[in-house]
């Protein structure tokens, strides 16, 4: 069975206006992505919404809570804004059960060239395979649980919290 990957916007997915220098959503970079990462795993990608995470409500999470309950897969990757991420990981983990659930980000653009994204989205695809069910966060090569991970706000990294 595929993997369901929803789109939740964040740095992952935004542009530049050189004109008004200000960042914007258009659409999902992760068809791309996957293409140039030469990704041989069947996926089913989704679009739940385009908004950065400090901008996500309560009723934001519990859609992408309710969309990865329906889910037909068991391992679900979501696309999301870095600043709220583990935020969303503990709503995910006290609502849905049974599935295998990684959120991942970036801290820069994609389409900036140099972003963590690509690698990010990659280590989530082959975590969301591995694992066993549960809610991840996955940045930078290591996967937290949901529940234990926080942002360093001065560092920009994600670090594992005693709960």
């Amino acid at each position: 069975m595929a993997i369901r990957i929803f789109v939740t916007g964040g740095t992952f997915d935004k542009e530049y206006n050189e004109l008004s220098g200000q960042l914007f959503f258009k659409d999902s970079h992760l068809p791309e992505m996957l293409q140039l990462g030469r990704a041989r795993v069947p996926v089913d990608i989704r679009t739940l919404m385009m908004i950065d995470s400090l901008e996500m409500t309560d009723i934001d999470r519990e859609l992408i809570a309710r969309h990865c309950s329906e889910a037909d897969e068991a391992q679900i990757v979501i696309t999301h804004g870095t600043d709220t991420m583990a935020d969303t990981a503990a709503v995910l983990a006290q609502r849905v059960k049974g599935k295998t659930i990684v959120l991942t980000g970036a801290m820069i653009p994609y389409k900036f060239g140099s972003s963590d994204g690509l690698f990010n989205l990659g280590s989530a695809i082959a975590f969301v395979q591995t694992l066993p069910p549960g809610v991840y966060v996955a940045m930078n090569g290591r996967c937290f649980e949901a529940g234990k991970v926080r942002k360093n706000k001065l560092t920009g990294e994600f670090e594992e919290t005693a709960s």
